[in-house]
């Protein structure tokens, strides 16, 4: 979106400063088409799309997450939200400078404390990185089409409510499957059967076990987790 229009600025030795307030949560980049007291200036307007990770365990996604849209400035992860208080994902918030907030399950089975913490954060968007929890339903018809997840399978084989971790690398492992992989989709209230948005495969090996088959998994989160969310924000938004 850009806006052409007249704005009263000061000018200092290096800088135009503008004397007029812009909205919150935006960003406008001007270009001043002439110096002078008032000044013709193109603005291009860029909402600044929040994010909150929802994560469970060691956080490694949700790192890689916030390291990818680190110095953006039109996507800022501004929460993370755990809901165990040991997770090391509160840790690595510490570290990268995230606020963070834990919530017990009991409080989330109230999405009214979720939904109070998502609107107090401004939050426009929700990734689960190693969310163990179902979302309720409320948060979900409150951000439709605006929460994503990723599962370490190809869906919609090996899902449904149970299936994390290494549950789900025992179960392609005991079934014989030649190959497994990523599922990133949209959730909805059912365990798993969201609009799928992205699939990548890698070969499921004779002589696997499940943690060999974890890792092999957990680098194509790395690779395209951050990468496929970018492009349903754009799509979204």
């Amino acid at each position: 979106m850009k806006i052409l229009c007249n704005f009263a600025v000061q000018r200092n030795e290096e800088n135009w400063i503008f004397t007029n307030f812009y909205p919150r949560n935006c960003i406008y980049f001007a270009h001043s088409d002439e110096k002078c007291a008032k000044i013709r200036l193109r603005l291009t307007f860029m909402p600044i799309i929040r994010i909150a990770l929802l994560a469970s365990g060691s956080g490694t996604n949700a790192e890689n997450i916030v390291r990818y849209f680190s110095g953006r400035k039109d996507v800022l992860i501004s929460l993370i939200i755990s809901n165990k208080p040991d997770a090391f994902v509160l840790k690595r918030a510490e570290k990268l400078g995230v606020p963070s907030v834990v919530m017990a399950k009991e409080t989330l089975e109230h999405p009214d404390s979720l939904l109070a913490v998502l609107t107090e954060h401004k939050i426009d968007f929700i990734v689960l990185a190693g969310f163990l929890l179902k979302v309720p339903a409320e948060v979900i018809r409150s951000f439709p089409g605006r929460i994503l997840n990723i599962h370490p399978a190809l869906l919609p084989k090996h899902g449904g409510k149970g299936m994390y971790g290494n549950r789900v690398h025992e179960a392609v492992i005991h079934a014989g499957e030649k190959e497994s992989g990523i599922t990133i989709h949209l959730i909805n209230e059912q365990y798993d059967e969201g609009a799928m948005v992205y699939q990548a495969t890698c070969p499921v090996l004779p002589d696997d076990t499940p943690d060999v088959l974890a890792a092999r998994i957990h680098l194509l989160e790395y690779e395209h987790y951050p990468r496929v969310i970018d492009e349903t924000l754009k799509k979204v938004f």
